[in-house]
């Protein structure tokens, strides 16, 4: 077993689509997927931009805001999560900083309560 400390990562700013206050730290890669761990200062956006892939970001510590492409802006908390399609513009800032964990590319994400393994059979 190994355990990670995400905010240990060497994280990188980026600046992309009006991005500021954003940094991020990749941990783990796969033929279809990527992870990463991001951190937005207090003020910082992840500017509007489309999702390469189904996008999960899971709020770790702090609170966001989150837009898709209607633009609906919701708060996010810890233990909740926003899920974008491929292709959809979306948007996240944090008045007060955030650490999150994003997962993008080819997942089944399933909607709330459903059951996505089926489990040991």
């Amino acid at each position: 077993m190994r355990i990670l400390d995400l905010a240990a990562l060497p994280h990188r700013p980026i600046d992309a689509h009006g991005s500021r206050g954003f940094s991020i730290g990749a941990f783990g890669l796969g033929a279809d997927t990527h992870l990463v761990a991001v951190t937005l200062a207090p003020g910082g956006v992840i500017g509007r931009h489309p999702a390469v892939g189904r996008q999960l970001l899971v709020v770790l510590h702090g609170e966001g805001e989150v837009a898709g492409a209607e633009g609906e802006v919701h708060r996010i908390v810890p233990g909740q999560a926003a899920v974008w399609e491929p292709g959809e513009l979306h948007e996240t800032r944090s008045p007060t900083g955030m650490s999150a964990m994003i997962v993008e590319g080819d997942l089944d994400i399933g909607a709330p309560g459903e059951q996505v393994d089926p489990g040991d059979v």
